[in-house]
């Protein structure tokens, strides 16, 4: 591998398109030493770790061929509304309790309604004591009052992905623009909000499609990137997708880390059935954030036993 690669993005510039084309093909363990370089460059040895919760569930009206939760799909899955407001403030509670990890409200559909969203503004208020809390929202298509507002009540982040590239989106959604999800990204921008916006891979994208979300990711300037890999639900258009291997999907953090150098990698959905027994290799391959617990309709990897990964690589907890 050229030196000059990793020394450009240990400098902060990333590699250009044609460099991360290269790097595909570039040999594993060479690959991932340039990009255990890079991430302890900007990040030394610490793990950024955050949950989420499953707030509101199923009956979305948009048509992601992925996802388990879209009601033009027939998967079995809990369905249910908004989570009240003392029972939310409890999960979240519980979830910050340790002071290491963040935590995510996430929720179906296109938006929350105003009501729903003064309730866990509210919420979120408790929670910091009018300070910022150590919460995330996931929201939908927000407007940027809607989006001021959160952030005056000490939401840290929210979060939206683009999910693919511009190309290859309308593969996956024929009910939302790829436009409007970057719009939705630039608007939370815009009010100040840190922004945390990714993608999920193994839809049958290309590498230049990778490479292009990537770019747009660096060209926003976004402050995390959550990398989800496809679970292939049973009732989605793509429950026959073939799975990536751990070889690929390991491949595909570690391109990332050249692409986006000074950027959390934050390994999300599918982590445990993609990667399997290497998930260990995922913090060599670049990755200095996880989600850990349950994911939105599937199983995840447990905390503890994520934590003692964590430590047993040499590696540390960042604090929230």
């Amino acid at each position: 591998m050229q030196e000059s690669i990793i020394n450009n993005a240990i400098a902060g510039a990333g590699c250009t398109p044609e460099e991360a084309l290269s790097l595909v093909d570039a040999n594993e363990t060479a690959l991932f030493a340039g990009a255990t370089r890079i991430r302890e460059a900007f990040f030394g040895k610490q793990i950024q770790l955050c949950c989420i919760i499953n707030a509101k569930s199923g009956k979305c009206d948009m048509d992601c061929r992925f996802c388990s939760q879209s009601g033009h799909n027939s998967t079995a899955i809990d369905v249910y509304p908004f989570m009240d407001a003392q029972h939310l403030e409890n999960r979240i509670r519980d979830d910050i309790e340790g002071g290491d990890r963040m935590c995510g409200v996430v929720t179906s559909g296109g938006k929350l309604s105003s009501n729903e969203l003064e309730q866990l503004a509210d919420t979120v208020r408790k929670i910091g004591s009018g300070q910022r809390a150590p919460v995330c929202g996931s929201l939908g298509r927000l407007a940027p009052e809607e989006l001021a507002m959160l952030k005056e009540s000490g939401i840290t982040r929210f979060h939206h992905n683009l999910e693919a590239s511009e190309n290859y989106y309308p593969e996956i959604c024929s009910t939302q623009d790829w436009t409007s999800r970057l719009d939705t990204v630039k608007a939370a921008q815009q009010v100040g909000l840190k922004v945390c916006s990714g993608g999920l891979f193994g839809l049958g994208e290309s590498w230049q499609d990778r490479i292009d979300l990537a770019l747009t990711l660096r060209e926003l300037g976004v402050d995390s990137v959550p990398i989800n890999f496809l679970y292939a639900h049973a009732g989605t258009p793509l429950k026959d997708q073939p799975p990536l291997s751990a070889e690929e999907a390991l491949r595909i953090i570690a391109l990332y880390r050249f692409l986006l150098p000074s950027t959390t990698l934050r390994i999300c959905g599918g982590r445990a059935h993609i990667l399997g027994d290497r998930q260990k290799d995922l913090f060599a391959a670049g990755a200095n954030g996880l989600m850990t617990g349950n994911y939105l309709t599937v199983a995840g990897s447990q905390y503890e036993s994520d934590l003692e990964m964590i430590r047993t690589l040499g590696l540390e907890i960042a604090a929230t």
